[in-house]
């Protein structure tokens, strides 16, 4: 199989299970790769878990205030020294998440960098299963040039997820985006 003939269902065999099932998260928050971090709502609003983590920066895939949704913002974490940034996404399959692939991954990026290289991120939604998985393996592909199978293993080994199938093939357009111009 090549680069190009990924599609939504080859993706979605990575996350299902030896008998086609998918799985639900076991943790509040997994380390995915070094220094990035995919959790759920509790995980976001438990500010001491996030200190004891060493957390710099938080990324909310799911900004806002519906049940959908989780409802912090900059000034939930204010006096924590925790950097805040937000994405209003709903997790559909008709919601398009590609416009915030790239301020997610420079989000990610100067996160990774604070502290000289040490700081950490949090990405999340209300689940830890779909929008924030889909931004974090976004950042994998554009920042890591990892391709779309590669960089939705590397996230599966370490946390269960699922991201939509919506998701799924605005990562597979961007996979292709990706690879015809030579950046992956």
């Amino acid at each position: 199989m090549t680069e190009f003939s990924v599609t939504v269902e080859h993706l979605n065999d990575l996350l299902t299970d030896e008998r086609g099932f998918y799985c639900w998260p076991t943790k509040p928050v997994d380390e995915v790769c070094t220094g990035i971090y995919v959790g759920n709502e509790s995980a976001a609003m438990n500010v001491a878990c996030l200190q004891r983590l060493g957390i710099t920066h938080v990324l909310n895939a799911a900004e806002g205030v519906s049940l959908m949704h989780v409802n912090t913002d900059a000034e939930f974490y204010a006096g924590t020294a925790i950097t805040y940034h937000g994405v209003a996404a709903s997790d559909t399959d008709h919601f398009d998440l590609s416009p915030f692939f790239e301020e997610a991954a420079d989000f990610m990026a100067r996160a990774l960098a604070h502290n000289d290289g040490r700081g950490k991120v949090l990405v999340h939604c209300r689940e830890g299963y779909s929008r924030s998985p889909a931004l974090v393996i976004a950042f994998l592909m554009l920042r890591r040039s990892l391709d779309v199978h590669s960089a939705l293993a590397t996230v599966r080994h370490q946390r269960e997820i699922g991201p939509n199938d919506g998701f799924l093939r605005q990562l597979c357009r961007l996979n292709q985006r990706l690879l015809a111009t030579g950046t992956s």
